[in-house]
């Protein structure tokens, strides 16, 4: 009888062992840069010409968005802003404006909920009810999409799969680092030190509390292009790879 009860204290073990090790498993999956189940995720494209794709995240949100599309415009650096449907509802304008300055809008789901265990019908909903909003703003297709959080798991990649739709997450992610994000400098100093060509920057600049971003963006302009980089969208650049 004991060592029965031994039996199966070791089954339950190696279950329980099993079992934290899948969660484990599916909590990494779930936030990886590089990799999904289904469908083509882009963290950066592999190419040797020295391009580079400026993205934000977020919105469109007012002051906020005029402001990076006339740092933008001093500049002469062309963007790809991955929008919320929540904020392009409120503000299609702003999303019109995008368009409008030569920018590319890209999908961020409609209420950058995490999508992980989200039901299919439920992430249908969330990408196409954004979809049609940037349609209306004027952006042609492919429309990419980014997933909130980089979160994604079984029936978001199923829908991307189905629907043929690339997923594009990032190889450059200052502000995600609050060392990095204390100060404008430390954001553009971090992005010329991890930039390679192909890489594919993730900024925050649609709130409040992401002035040192904000702030970042000519200097990060000008030290990719002292190093002699070029800005592109992500379609030109995804269209770079075709050609190289």
């Amino acid at each position: 009888m004991k060592q029965l009860r031994l039996h199966w204290k070791k089954v339950f073990g190696a279950l329980a062992l099993g079992l934290v090790l899948l969660m484990v498993a599916g909590w990494q999956l779930s936030r990886s840069r590089d990799y999904q189940l289904l469908g083509e995720i882009v963290p950066r494209v592999d190419i040797d010409k020295k391009l580079v794709a400026l993205t934000f995240d977020d919105g469109p949100t007012p002051g906020f968005t005029e402001e990076i599309l006339t740092t933008l415009k001093t500049h002469q650096v062309p963007a790809t802003f991955f929008v919320t449907g929540k904020d392009l509802a409120k503000h299609p304008e702003l999303g019109k404006k995008i368009v409008r300055a030569g920018h590319e809008l890209g999908n961020h789901s409609f209420s950058h909920k995490r999508m992980v265990f989200t039901p299919y019908d439920k992430v249908r909903q969330e990408l196409e009810a954004t979809e049609d909003l940037i349609k209306q703003a004027g952006q042609n297709e492919p429309i990419f999409f980014r997933p909130p959080y980089t979160k994604k798991l079984f029936n978001l990649p199923l829908y991307l799969w189905l629907n043929q739709v690339v997923s594009i997450t990032t190889d450059v992610e200052p502000d995600s680092y609050p060392e990095v994000a204390a100060s404008a400098d430390n954001i553009a100093d971090y992005v010329a030190a991890e930039v390679q060509p192909g890489s594919i920057v993730l900024l925050h600049v649609m709130y409040p509390s992401r002035a040192t971003s904000m702030a970042a963006v000519p200097g990060i302009i000008q030290k990719l292009r002292q190093q002699g980089y070029e800005f592109v969208t992500v379609r030109d650049l995804l269209a770079e790879r075709q050609r190289a």
